[in-house]
């Protein structure tokens, strides 16, 4: 996991103290392919409001994502006081449809390959002013709230398991930091991101040369930054979500460590043997994760297919 750009860049923010500290990194490493689809499906979710409302729609996103994760903190809490048996079996059902939601994506983009990915509910809102832009304004947050929740269940799931075997009050505070952490890194970075060509534009009317080439390419990378976190965000999915279902599978557990313990055998260098070791377990827990992910998914698909349903 750690060999991913996404990953690395989680870790970087949750470098904290002591024990508790240490928890909440390993919590943000283990959660960051939820971030990762989390950043995408939320910029985009915001796409396609006024440019002056972005960022107030952003920050009533973030208050909604607040509100969700301070039902979902204590239920946590409660669930590890009184039921620990079922984090386990929660964790492995979030990794589960991590697996599944990566392989979904997958599948619609090369069911819907060459097809163009335009919102026309956007750009109608945008252009008929009969359309009433409040309301309009209003469902793309519910929207992005739902999506929010679902999002910050898996990331308190997982960091749940993380420290299940800590005190009640390790389990608060490490709960509650990667609650406040993921909260203001995401809709940050979300905020920063529906706002990049903005600032773009501003940057390239400027008379200063040099301002004008860096706001056109922010203009022009502004699309693309979303590409770009968008398939960080599936690849690690598979990542992490393989990672869970390989932990809680012995026989493939022991599998895992076995290959990376004989890659590392490889080399003499330590350095090298341990690089070899962390990515051959980085790749088989995606391996793992695109073939759970892959038959979920075509199960879904022939259900979907038996009850009449379009495919995704």
């Amino acid at each position: 996991m750690a060999g991913a750009s996404l990953l690395t860049l989680i870790d970087d923010i949750a470098t904290l103290l002591d024990d508790v500290a240490t928890m909440t990194k390993v919590a943000a490493q283990k959660t960051a392919g939820v971030l990762g689809d989390d950043l995408a499906l939320n910029a985009q979710q915001v796409a396609g409001v006024r440019a002056e409302r972005e960022l107030p729609v952003v920050w009533a996103v973030a208050l909604g994502s607040i509100r969700n994760k301070a039902i979902l903190v204590p239920a946590a809490l409660l669930i590890s006081a009184f039921i620990p048996w079922l984090i386990t079996p929660m964790l492995m059902l979030g990794g589960a449809f991590l697996c599944f939601e990566g392989a979904e994506k997958l599948l619609h983009a090369i069911l819907h390959r060459g097809q163009k990915n335009t919102d026309h509910s956007q750009i109608q809102a945008l252009a008929n002013d009969e359309i009433d832009l409040l309301e309009y304004e209003k469902n793309k947050i519910k929207g992005a709230i739902r999506t929010d929740f679902i999002l910050s269940a898996e990331i308190i799931v997982i960091t749940l398991g993380t420290v299940s075997d800590a005190t009640f009050w390790e389990q608060l505070v490490v709960l509650s930091g990667i609650a406040v952490l993921m909260t203001a890194f995401v809709y940050g970075l979300v905020g920063g991101i529906v706002k990049l060509d903005d600032v773009g534009l501003y940057l390239s009317r400027k008379s200063s040369a040099l301002l004008k080439s860096i706001g056109n390419v922010l203009v022009a990378a502004a699309p693309w930054l979303m590409k770009v976190l968008s398939v960080l965000g599936t690849a690690a999915m598979f990542m992490v979500g393989g990672g869970i279902l390989v932990h809680g599978l012995p026989w493939i557990h022991h599998l895992v460590q076995h290959s990376a313990e004989t890659a590392e055998q490889v080399s003499h260098l330590p350095a090298i043997s341990s690089i070899l070791g962390g990515l051959v377990n980085v790749l088989l827990n995606a391996v793992t994760g695109i073939i759970a992910g892959g038959l979920l998914a075509s199960i879904a698909l022939g259900v979907a297919k038996l009850r009449g349903k379009p495919a995704h």
